[in-house]
């Protein structure tokens, strides 16, 4: 998190709520400035989590519909340090106590052992090729566009490079991360004892183990979503027992004790996970494109789907106005551009509508969007993934099945 202040609290010397502020490009605090702060653990060992302090008013859900603030509690040391005009809290622990969390955040603490079990594999696996790779990862760069251009092409996608002081953030850019706060329950901690040191490898490589919460029914493969290349391991099948087409899909479910696993409260408030509508007046959707791309297209006329990944996500969009034509891609920048917040995905189709009954791209007043899924869809489906394990497959079995050729490989033994 990053403000002009930040209030936090250490939980092991009972002085209660203080804070950091912002001065003449230094942290004031206690009376003082400081380049850095920095507060150790009351435990360093990385194998039981302890809480050690509160941060107040972290926001979760960053640019999600379900955006909020809220009071979290940390286990390892807390460092604050100035950047770019605010302070930044950054919390420093290891991957094992990390990985409680995360795991209880991306999912509900009460998941079946066995989810979560996978979860934390493929959470532990993702962290250590994120640092393996280090921040100087491929990243697209922030495109060179002529706004008053005829035909204004932008196509970016987004990975880590935005982290230059951190290793990862705690919001669904990288990994959920929201502290012991949300870590209840003993089957989080057997989950991580479980696979102690687990990780998936392909090539004798660490895995880029991606996840979502709902593939709609067919897996993606990564170059849909971000870079120009592919992974054996990531690829774009069906979500059925035997990865083919008109079998029983096992994300599409509306089991309540299932869903309930991995959507918490707040994840809720979205139940469309597997089909939903977006619909807009041709008015509010030219002034919602032109708000978020800063292209002034005019009175939109039509959408033209340029192309799509094999799961039906669209990563390249093609949308015509009376001024001029924006082309936009990746699946990401699509979602983020044809909603006030995020798309739930890019694999949709559109509908135009004249007069509450369809009609064409010649003659509309408002447009539906009808799309499938959650999420990117590249890697683990949450919600599919689920079903497995509440249908008796273990952990392994839902490894293999969303990174097929992956091999589960045991480190520091």
């Amino acid at each position: 998190m990053s403000g002009q202040e930040i209030e936090f609290e250490i939980l092991s010397d009972g002085a209660g709520k203080r804070k950091a502020v912002i001065k003449d490009g230094k942290i004031e605090y206690d009376g003082a400035l400081y380049d850095e702060l920095y507060f150790e653990a009351p435990n360093p060992s990385t194998a039981f989590a302890q809480e050690s302090f509160m941060l107040a008013g972290v926001t979760i859900g960053k640019q999600f519909h379900w955006q909020r603030k809220e009071n979290l509690v940390f286990a390892g040391a807390l460092k604050i340090i100035v950047d770019r005009g605010n302070l930044l809290a950054i919390n420093v622990i290891g991957v094992e106590d990390y990985l409680l969390s995360v795991i209880s955040s991306e999912m509900s603490a009460n998941c079946s052992l066995e989810l979560l079990k996978a979860h934390a594999v493929i959470s532990r696996s993702w962290v250590m090729a994120r640092m393996e790779q280090g921040r100087e990862d491929a990243a697209s760069e922030q495109p060179v566009v002529d706004k008053e251009a005829d035909v204004v092409e932008y196509v970016k996608w987004y990975d880590h490079q935005e982290h230059k002081l951190f290793d990862v953030c705690a919001d669904d850019h990288c990994q959920r991360y929201q502290g012991l706060t949300r870590a209840t329950g003993e089957n989080v901690r057997k989950a991580v004892d479980a696979t102690w040191g687990q990780i998936l490898t392909y090539g004798g490589r660490l895995c880029d183990a991606r996840f979502s919460k709902c593939c709609g029914g067919v897996m993606e493969k990564f170059s849909t979503c971000w870079e120009d290349k592919d992974y054996p391991y990531l690829q774009p099948l069906p979500d059925t027992a035997d990865h083919k087409h008109g079998g029983r899909i096992f994300c599409d479910t509306a089991d309540p004790a299932v869903i309930s696993q991995i959507l918490n409260g707040y994840d809720r408030q979205t139940q469309d996970f597997m089909s939903w509508e977006a619909e807009w007046s041709r008015e509010e959707v030219s002034r919602m494109v032109a708000g978020k791309s800063g292209v002034d297209l005019g009175m939109i006329q039509q959408f033209i789907l340029l192309e799509r990944g094999e799961s039906g996500r669209i990563y390249k969009l093609e949308i015509k106005g009376d001024k001029r034509t924006l082309i936009v891609g990746k699946e990401l920048e699509i979602r983020r551009l044809l909603s006030d917040s995020h798309l739930k995905s890019s694999a949709f189709d559109i509908e135009y509508i004249l007069d509450g009954k369809p009609s064409d791209a010649s003659s509309w007043d408002h447009v539906i969007l009808k799309g499938r899924g959650w999420g990117h869809g590249v890697g683990l489906c949450q919600i599919g993934a689920a079903v497995m394990a509440s249908e008796g497959y273990a952990y392994t079995q839902i490894l293999s099945h969303y990174y097929p050729s992956s091999q589960l490989t045991i480190i520091n033994e």
